[in-house]
């Protein structure tokens, strides 16, 4: 990991975090390009901040939930666009089992700041 991609990916990895922790729609969705593409732990492909906010505002009100990401891999793919690859292990205190899902996030830069313009989440066991 390039040391200023990943810089750049680990500070939004803590801000998404510490967003999921309070399930705060408007702090995460704020992490977001106004027209991202967002795929999530459903089917359904959410467009833009208000899509990624509908998305949070959506889950479930776990009392305590956590996200811990590892395995990330960040690589500048541009001067405006660096790519992330994760394994994220989600906590939910005992209240549902824990989820590991394998993610990868296309950041780019949009009004001076490193958004995210794609979420994709998808299961870590194979599929095939």
């Amino acid at each position: 990991m390039s040391s200023e991609a990943g810089a750049i990916v680990s500070a939004i990895i803590a801000k998404w975090c510490a967003g999921f922790a309070t399930l705060d729609a408007a702090a995460l969705s704020s992490l977001y390009a106004k027209n991202a593409f967002f795929f999530g732990s459903n089917p359904r492909l959410y467009r833009g901040r208000d899509g990624v906010a509908d998305y949070f505002n959506g889950l479930p009100r776990w009392r305590k939930p956590s996200a811990a990401f590892s395995e990330v891999e960040a690589a500048q793919a541009g001067p405006d666009v660096i790519n992330m690859g994760a394994i994220i292990n989600f906590d939910f205190a005992g209240e549902r089992p824990d989820l590991v899902v394998k993610m990868s996030w296309v950041l780019m830069r949009e009004d001076g700041d490193w958004k995210i313009v794609n979420h994709h989440a998808s299961a870590k066991e194979p599929l095939i």
